[in-house]
């Protein structure tokens, strides 16, 4: 019988060399996800078809480097904004020019267009946000509130609002029709790269350079949930079609969240570096980056994803259950009133005075008059600009990309999914089923019912390896159906005096590490938890210090690190989860300090604190290093541990 291959969940779809100079500006048509188009120093803006090699067509005419890129709804027009504030909208089936919008004083950072109207908004260095109308060639009116550089923009599904994101910290909605701001959100404390909206409901998801992801509620007006502590800046977002789930863009990964409550739901290892877009077509999630001449493309594909109707992946504490998030798109948060078609005209938006509009004249004739488009591949254009049915008018999506083969053969457990579990389980390790906490051991199968699970979940319903009829006394006589009380409370008080002596024995180790705190300090205590040689105090400890970071010290990780290696190989999952936890609180805090410690060059004189700094340093490192070839080994499986792993496998990469 045939085995089936395995694919890969994340994979590298194509390379090119997109430009004779460095690559400043990338975008994802977000109609199809088949259409690239790439900016460069070289005052190009070229379009691609997405997997295939070659150019498609060039357009020239900025006299500077294109700094942001922007493709409307239906992939028909583009615009481009360039370092000396100059906006071009092109007409790609024309082939040509559409409009020149002279009017920033600055760099353009944000461009957006309007999602049925003849509209662009544009964000600049210059702090302002103008909106233009495309067909009338002038800006219809100017906002200003931001101190800083806009970095993105995005209207509203129903075209009233538009959200902007700023280096000054906060994210502000404004009110197109009254030509004013509705709102400001504060919170963040360093510039926010993106904004979007929800696709159906009164939500608004911003993130940052501070590392967090945030939820607006646009309502009341306030934060619905705050995703902190991640590892890199948020570059990019994207709320699934549904509005399920958002996909967060972070150097080399992708993460699935939840907001309501809070949740990471999967980390996806991408090796797209700085990624700057995503587009959904076809259940595949299509990301680029670019460096220096060349683009890069990526492709997830999610199916193989969890989203908001699984159980959440990552780093979970014990003492959050796992209450399943509120279902999106209910009835709690209002929803978009959209028009009836897309060939609707918005509401009347409210103008500037006559001097904010722009007037045609013989420079702007000229500016356009000089731009060109160079189509470099005849027949791609044809097929995707011009097609000869005019219904079918985006580039082609007909077919998923195909996705390769796993490297490895120990790579194939990934691909396991819940359906599929019950036909391959007995080739597979116990612990990398996927949802361990759905699914208890099945009883028909007499060598797997009395097997304990090489891994025991945080929460479960019933006793792990045990069943309540064991406890019971055979039934001899089938028509036999009460038994004597007695015999039966004495079955199950079976091991109960056991269990009685561990649960006070833990009582008593944990009052003596307690007795140490109170006299003494956090460390002291934890070398005494250690000193029991009992893994669980030492896992209740470290759950009480993992909520406060500001205990943490360098003394500390060195007691801590070898008793995070067993936890992180212990069968329990509330081990696992905490020592998780543990290791992600050292590496974000103290992984700079010992890498730069170690890398730095001998003092002159005699430094006794440095010396001995520098010794926790160098048993830090070693102790680390143990640990990345448990997190390599772990990184592989699948469900929330290894979502927690590859996340730290991240973090430590410096280590390599």
């Amino acid at each position: 019988m045939a085995v089936a291959v395995t694919t890969k969940t994340a994979w590298k779809l194509q390379e090119i060399m997109a430009h004779s100079s460095n690559v400043s500006s990338v975008v994802l048509g977000k109609g199809s996800g088949r259409m690239l188009a790439t900016g460069g120093d070289d005052c190009r803006v070229n379009i691609w078809s997405v997997s295939k090699p070659n150019c498609i067509m060039s357009l020239t005419g900025h006299t500077t480097p294109i700094e942001s890129l922007q493709v409307n709804p239906n992939e028909k027009l583009i615009v481009a904004g360039s370092r000396s504030g100059s906006i071009r909208v092109w007409d790609l089936e024309a082939a040509k020019v559409l409009r020149t919008l002279p009017g920033h004083k600055a760099n353009i950072c944000s461009l957006h267009f309007h999602p049925f109207g003849s509209f662009v908004a544009s964000g600049s260095l210059d702090t302002n946000i103008k909106l233009w109308d495309v067909r009338r060639k002038g800006c219809i009116f100017t906002f200003k509130g931001h101190t800083e550089a806009v970095r993105c923009l995005r209207f509203s599904p129903d075209g009233k609002w538009v959200a902007s994101a700023a280096d000054d910290h906060t994210v502000k909605l404004w009110d197109l029709t009254a030509g004013k701001l509705m709102f400001e959100f504060t919170g963040h404390t360093g510039p926010v790269n993106v904004v979007e909206f929800h696709p159906n409901e009164y939500l608004l998801a911003s993130g940052s350079s501070d590392r967090t992801v945030r939820f607006w509620d646009l309502e009341k007006f306030q934060v619905v949930s705050c995703i902190e502590e991640e590892a890199t800046p948020v570059r990019c977002v994207l709320f699934n079609p549904d509005g399920c789930c958002l996909y967060s863009g972070f150097q080399d990964s992708l993460r699935v969240y939840g907001w309501e409550p809070e949740r990471c739901f999967d980390v996806v290892l991408v090796n797209w570096g700085k990624v700057a877009d995503l587009s959904i077509s076809n259940n595949q999630l299509i990301g680029v980056s670019f460096a220096q001449s060349t683009v890069s493309s990526f492709v997830v594909d999610l199916s193989r994803v969890p989203k908001s109707d699984s159980v959440p992946h990552g780093l979970i504490r014990d003492d959050q259950p796992l209450v399943p998030p509120t279902p999106t798109g209910s009835s709690l948060r209002r929803i978009y009133d959209r028009p009836s078609t897309s060939c609707s005209k918005p509401q009347r938006v409210k103008h500037n005075s006559e001097s904010e509009r722009h007037s045609p004249s013989s420079e702007d004739d000229r500016d356009e008059k000089e731009s060109k488009a160079e189509i470099q591949n005849q027949e791609d254009y044809k097929e995707i600009f011009q097609p000869k049915n005019a219904i079918c008018r985006t580039p082609p999506r007909n077919e998923p990309f195909p996705a390769p083969p796993e490297d490895e053969p120990g790579a194939a457990k990934e691909a396991v999914k819940p359906s599929q579990a019950a036909d391959v389980q007995t080739s597979l390790p116990k612990q990398e089923l996927p949802d361990p906490v759905q699914r208890p051991p099945i009883a028909s199968s007499t060598s797997l019912t009395r097997t304990e699970p090489s891994v025991i979940p945080a929460a479960r319903n019933e006793p792990i390896g045990l069943k309540a009829s064991d406890f019971l006394p055979a039934v001899k006589n089938q028509s036999q159906t009460e038994l004597v009380d007695e015999e039966a409370m004495s079955q199950i008080r079976k091991g109960h005096e056991t269990m009685c002596v561990v649960l006070t024995s833990r009582h008593k180790n944990l009052d003596t590490v307690r007795a140490v705190w109170s006299t003494s300090d956090i460390k002291n205590s934890l070398d005494s938890a250690v000193a029991i040689n009992d893994l669980s105090v030492v896992v209740d400890l470290l759950n009480i210090v993992n909520q406060k970071a500001s205990l943490w010290k360098l003394d500390l990780c060195t007691i801590v690190l070898p008793q995070i290696e067993k936890l992180l190989q212990s069968k329990y999952e509330s081990y696992v989860q905490t020592g998780c936890t543990s290791l992600k609180l050292i590496l974000q805090r103290f992984l700079p300090l010992i890498t730069d410690m170690l890398a730095a060059p001998p003092s002159v004189g005699v430094d006794i604190s440095r010396e001995e700094r520098l010794h926790k340093c160098k048993l830090c490192y070693k102790q680390l290093k143990n640990i990345s070839n448990v997190v390599k080994n772990k990184s592989g499986l699948s469900g929330r541990h290894g979502s927690a792993f590859r996340e730290l496998l991240l973090l430590m990469a410096v280590l390599d």
